[in-house]
């Protein structure tokens, strides 16, 4: 797997799934939206660790800058 995300895009993600565990965790949201926004979080810290992001490939698309 060849990284396709830089690390702006990869600190967004962690920053928006941290919004969306304080949201949680504060009660603003439940039901299906928590758990549709939980999913989503967790998939974006596991894309920002891992570096990669599969919905990238297919959209040609990568953040990571040119050396």
């Amino acid at each position: 797997m060849k990284k396709n995300m830089g690390t702006i895009d990869r600190v967004i993600r962690i920053l928006l799934a941290i919004v969306v565990a304080i949201l949680y965790l504060t009660g603003n949201i439940s039901g299906t939206a928590a758990i549709i926004l939980g999913i989503l979080a967790v998939v974006f810290i596991l894309t920002s660790v891992i570096g990669f992001c599969p919905l990238y490939v297919p959209l040609h698309i990568s953040t990571v800058g040119k050396k």
